[in-house]
């Protein structure tokens, strides 16, 4: 079964921990849905900056793809699931690579294929100093159920 990219912004509703200085226009969560390489989710600063996605049926995840800001990236992302109106368990740790540059720093991670309908992805690691995440993209990869 070929997989399907399961979070386009307009099928799957996402949640942000926050945003840079409330601007959703500029830096809002459907810029990392957008295809746009211009734009991006900026995170306000603290620490464990995370998005949720509720999908709008059962999923089957297989590969994450995560496209953070060279200097803005997390370290140590943490997945969690759950199926509707469960709590949600962990699914796995993922240790991005942050080059430190300017240029976009592009990541795929096979994920242990799990059944789920809500996914939440928390930044547990900055590589900003403040805590902030930049993601100029956000693609889950699996099969719908």
């Amino acid at each position: 079964v070929p997989s399907l990219t399961l979070s386009p912004s307009c099928l799957c509703p996402c949640r942000v921990s926050s945003v840079l200085n409330r601007d959703v226009k500029q830096f809002g969560k459907k810029h990392m849905f957008d295809g746009s390489e211009e734009t991006c989710w900026n995170s306000d600063q603290g620490t464990c900056q995370w998005v949720t996605l509720d999908f709008p049926s059962t999923v089957k995840v297989s590969q994450l793809h995560i496209q953070f800001q060279g200097g803005f990236s997390s370290q140590l992302c943490t997945l969690e699931g759950c199926r509707t109106g469960e709590e949600l368990v962990k699914i796995s740790n993922l240790y991005p690579e942050d080059i430190h540059a300017m240029q976009i720093s592009f990541a795929t991670f096979q994920v242990e294929e799990t059944v789920l309908d809500k996914l939440k992805i928390t930044f547990e690691n900055s590589t900003d100093f403040f805590g902030r995440i930049v993601v100029y993209h956000l693609g889950v990869l699996g099969e719908r159920l």
